[in-house]
């Protein structure tokens, strides 16, 4: 039961199934990333897979090396010279939703305890985990997971997958219906996003699947094996300089290291026209999320449902507070209620759901825009996280 490869032949099934069931079946509004954890939690209860121990070798080392060279793969299709295409008012209308998704966060933990509904330990990690998912999307909540332990609780860790999901839904509907209250009530002159939106721009932000090549996949494995190994010394390196600076216990988070590494790399076009690092990392991610799922027994199932109303006040609160910041000050520079609808959806859900909200909205003009500052969240967003977690961790 425990041999690793049967472990994970059985997790490889489990993503297969969930990628399935998302594209074909009313499960889609799920989304993959949720399905894979409840799958392969079902699959533990049932005697299927062994529910997670550290003496269960893949799952350790997914835990260790699979989730830091997931996202690391994922950034390697982050362009920042494009970023600027987006436009100064939607680049803006971004900032001004991070800064209302680390405020609503921030009263949201206060709100609920979370020191004593989530635990001394790890409440400002979770905050952190929201401000990295609501700044650019889910990836980034993964990787901060991972940095500060959160994902070793399974109930939290699924509970907050839970909710994000949820949320991340509602707010679509949320961000397609404000903006037609808003330009009733307080209408005003629409402002141009980009005409520049192509076929070729369409497919970058939402394939899935890439034509793999054993010359590019053999360069993307051995950069994100050699980025893990090079990350963990420099990362030491910079600890021993802090300590040696007079900094007490030093613990300058992995997460950053590789991150930096992986968006300095895909400024390199050679780097970004490798095939296959979006379907590797999503691979790896939807790994680590299938790992989470082992660690879902019916004990920590049941914690879920104690802490489940909490979680959902938690984001309500999080989002109301994102979506009145965003609304609001648009309204106070009288910038286009689409725009700024677009641009809270790239925080909330990424670029590809603010692409879907820019069509839905009939505005094919804020397409690219959307997607291109979807991809400034899923590069800025882990930095924010962090941020916040040393923040309520030092002034808490």
């Amino acid at each position: 039961m425990s041999d690793p490869v049967y472990v994970l032949a059985v997790l490889s099934l489990a993503i297969a199934l969930s990628e399935w069931l998302t594209r074909t079946t009313f499960l889609r509004h799920l989304g993959t990333a949720l399905l894979v954890i409840v799958v392969v939690a079902v699959a533990t209860n049932l005697g299927v897979v062994p529910a997670y121990s550290p003496d269960v070798a893949i799952y350790e080392s997914v835990f260790e090396y699979g989730i830091y060279v997931g996202i690391f793969w994922l950034l390697l299709r982050v362009s920042l010279r494009d970023v600027r295409r987006a436009g100064a008012k939607m680049i803006l209308l971004f900032a001004i939703g991070a800064l209302g998704t680390m405020i609503g966060v921030v009263v949201g933990l206060y709100a609920i305890d979370a020191r004593r509904v989530i635990g001394e330990e790890l409440w400002p990690a979770f905050g952190g985990m929201f401000v990295a998912t609501y700044t650019g999307g889910s990836a980034n909540l993964n990787l901060v997971a991972a940095q500060y332990g959160v994902a070793r609780d399974g109930a939290l860790y699924t509970g907050a997958n839970a909710v994000d999901a949820i949320m991340t839904a509602v707010w679509m509907v949320g961000t397609i219906a404000i903006p037609r209250v808003l330009w009733r009530i307080l209408p005003r002159e629409r402002s141009l996003g980009s005409e520049e939106l192509g076929d070729h721009d369409v497919a970058a932000a939402m394939e899935d699947s890439e034509r793999l090549q054993p010359l590019h996949l053999g360069v993307l494995v051995a950069m994100g094996a050699g980025a893990y190994v090079l990350s963990s010394h420099l990362t030491e390196w910079i600890n021993e300089l802090l300590e040696t600076a007079g900094v007490e216990d030093p613990r300058f988070p992995m997460v950053l290291t590789i991150t930096t590494l992986a968006l300095i790399l895909a400024q390199v076009p050679a780097v970004g026209r490798l095939a296959g690092s979006r379907v590797l990392g999503m691979y790896a991610v939807y790994l680590f999320l299938g790992v989470i799922g082992a660690l879902c027994d019916l004990s920590a199932l049941e914690q879920l449902g104690r802490q489940a109303g909490s979680l959902f006040l938690f984001v309500t609160i999080a989002i109301a507070i994102h979506g009145t910041v965003v609304f609001g000050l648009a309204g106070v520079l009288r910038l286009d209620w689409d725009m700024a609808a677009v641009a809270s959806q790239a925080n909330v859900g990424g670029g590809t759901t603010a692409l879907a909200l820019a069509r839905s909205l009939g505005r094919a003009d804020l397409a690219l825009p959307g997607m291109l500052i979807g991809s400034l969240g899923t590069a800025s967003g882990t930095y924010l996280g962090i941020a916040v977690v040393k923040a309520l961790s030092e002034y808490g």
